[in-house]
């Protein structure tokens, strides 16, 4: 993965925050943020999909379709707990 270096003003106090975290962790203050920011970026894409999905199921019949074929599967025996993604 490339790197590129920016600079970006932080308050004094949070700079020292994140600072003792990554000391705590063990890691360069670079690495400490970079994996936050990963977090957040990947929480901010977990919600929008989790908004698409709740947009998709809002509308009533595809619900009621998905409500039958789960009864189906349930009836079936399929055990959907051993399922690896």
């Amino acid at each position: 993965m490339a790197y590129r270096k920016t600079a970006i003003a932080v308050p004094e106090e949070l700079l020292e925050a994140v600072d003792r975290a990554a000391e705590e962790r063990g890691e360069s203050r670079s690495r400490f943020v970079c994996r936050v920011l990963e977090l957040v970026v990947r929480a901010r894409r977990d919600a929008e999909v989790t908004k698409r999905l709740d947009d998709l199921f809002a509308d009533d019949s595809l619900r009621e379709s998905q409500r039958r074929e789960s009864s189906d599967l349930e009836e079936l025996g399929v055990d959907w707990a051993a399922e690896r993604w």
